[in-house]
């Protein structure tokens, strides 16, 4: 596998002006991220700043309701409420390491936007959030946190005003003024090397079930199961666990309104390779090659893309795509929040319906562990109005 490539998936589709900073980020993060001094950094802010590692919690009454043993990784508990920060606090101390004074980046439920802001806070630099209409209205809470902390909010009008858009528009910032400012990237997507580097910082996810689901069981979950869309969370789960190969992994995309093209983001059934935010992976895409919105409640989920590596994973067979629909994603809401108290994102949810609506493919002795990824917080409002109108 050449360098920046996941079998044909990957590489740098992008104008002449950002390559000098890829090469740049490229470099620094191969010379900074492996010494001592980073990692000790890195890893104290994890801890002391973030509150790592996150408890791996025996869901008892799921548990029983599904009939096997499923713990959940309990990455709402990180500062923030979602696994954003890990990937977040990495880039941010990378960025100030090479003298990088702003950072900008894309959101869609506002959790990475959120996490930015945090980290960005935490390293001394400036924060600018670029966050396309729709998702500034459903995620009105996020938006008001990332506001109190000091972050501009830009809006973003153009296309669908989603998070592809919301994209667009920070690459597009990114171009004029690189010298000075470190794109964050939120997720598994764009050019090489954000694929790798978003993936590594998040990967202390499936470390730390590896250590913590030894010390409760003796051995490793036969199943991993997390919702994607670029792949970050899944990717921070599964990543420790590809050479295992008894350890299925499942990744639950979302089914929105229906099974059709036009009323779900998923990509793995209707998607097709082609490029989009300098990468080559799985999209939405039409028979010329424009690309075609994605549709789901889940904010975090509606990306026409799969990144590069989850979408190679998943072309070889060593991670297995899934989805769940809108109707039992608010399901699993109320199954989770009756069974264990426990109110998950809209996101994560789709992570448990697909456990919930699949039961025959786990067997009742399995260990299945769920990347719990997020809160529900930011979704309250749309959960309420889901159940009861208001």
């Amino acid at each position: 596998m050449s360098k920046g490539r996941f079998g044909k998936y990957g590489g740098q589709y992008v104008n002449e002006i950002l390559m000098h900073a890829l090469i740049e980020l490229e470099e620094a993060f191969e010379k900074i991220y492996p010494t001592p001094e980073f990692q000790r950094e890195f890893m104290g802010l994890l801890r002391d700043y973030g509150g790592r590692p996150t408890p791996l919690y025996h869901a008892k009454n799921f548990s029983k309701l599904v009939g096997f043993k499923v713990y959940l990784k309990r990455e709402d508990l990180l500062c923030g409420g979602s696994h954003k920060l890990n990937n977040a606090l990495g880039q941010a101390l990378l960025a100030k390491n090479m003298g990088k004074r702003r950072l900008i980046t894309e959101t869609a439920a506002g959790q990475h936007g959120l996490a930015t802001a945090m980290a960005g806070n935490v390293c001394g630099l400036e924060t600018e959030v670029f966050m396309g209409i729709k998702d500034l209205k459903r995620q009105a809470a996020n938006v008001k946190k990332m506001r109190l902390l000091g972050a501009k909010v830009n809006p973003v009008r153009s296309g669908a005003g989603i998070l592809k858009d919301a994209v667009s528009e920070t690459l597009r910032e990114w171009s004029a003024c690189s010298r000075t400012t470190h794109y964050l990237v939120g997720s598994t997507v764009g050019p090489h090397p954000f694929p790798t580097i978003v993936a590594t910082f998040q990967s202390v996810i499936g470390n730390e079930i590896k250590q913590q689901i030894l010390e409760r069981e003796g051995r490793y979950p036969d199943a991993i199961v997390a919702c994607g869309s670029g792949g970050s969370n899944a990717l921070g789960a599964f990543r420790p666990f590809l050479e295992d190969e008894g350890v299925r992994l499942y990744f639950v995309e979302g089914g929105g309104e229906g099974t059709g093209a036009e009323d779900s983001s998923m990509v793995f059934r209707y998607g097709s390779p082609g490029v989009l935010h300098g990468s080559l992976m799985l999209v939405m895409q039409d028979e010329c090659g424009q690309i075609r919105a994605s549709k789901t409640r889940a904010a975090g989920l509606n990306y026409p893309g799969r990144g590069p590596e989850i979408s190679y994973l998943c072309e070889i067979g060593r991670v297995r795509p899934g989805y769940a629909l809108d109707r039992e994603v608010f399901e699993a809401v109320r199954t989770m929040c009756r069974a264990e108290g426990l109110i998950p994102a809209l996101e994560t949810a789709h992570a448990i319906a697909y456990v919930l609506n699949h039961r025959e493919e786990f067997d009742p002795d399995d260990l299945v562990v769920i990347n719990y990824s997020g809160r529900g917080d930011k979704d309250l409002e749309a959960i309420l109005r889901y159940f009861y109108g208001s």
